[in-house]
């Protein structure tokens, strides 16, 4: 972002005659670059994330076990815990890993 030095308005893009200038719509201010470098930020969050664990790593991650059904094969036993995934006023997400068939699912509350 860059600012017109005559009267301090933002300077936006336009095109003139195939080149790209920086223009003050406040006083016509003009800046011919002769090189743009453009820089967009999202503020879109990340959809999904995944996360790599070593299975010897895995009782340490999850040592908490509960009374769930998996509902890949039926075992009545699985590893859960809990994270923020969505923004901080919702509630959080259980996930759940199967202790027999090692199945991950998710619940949200």
């Amino acid at each position: 972002m860059e600012f017109c030095p005559n009267c301090g308005s933002i300077l936006t893009l336009a095109k003139k005659s195939k080149k790209t200038i920086l223009i003050c719509k406040k006083c016509g201010y003009v800046k011919q670059t002769a090189e743009l470098v453009i820089t967009v930020k999202s503020n879109k969050k990340e959809k999904k994330s995944v996360v790599m664990v070593d299975e010897d790593e895995e009782t340490n991650i999850h040592p908490k076990t509960t009374d769930v059904q998996c509902p890949s094969c039926g075992n009545r036993e699985a590893y859960w815990w809990s994270v923020q995934t969505r923004s901080a006023d919702e509630p959080m997400t259980q996930f759940f890993r199967c202790t027999k068939c090692g199945h991950t699912w998710r619940e949200y509350a």
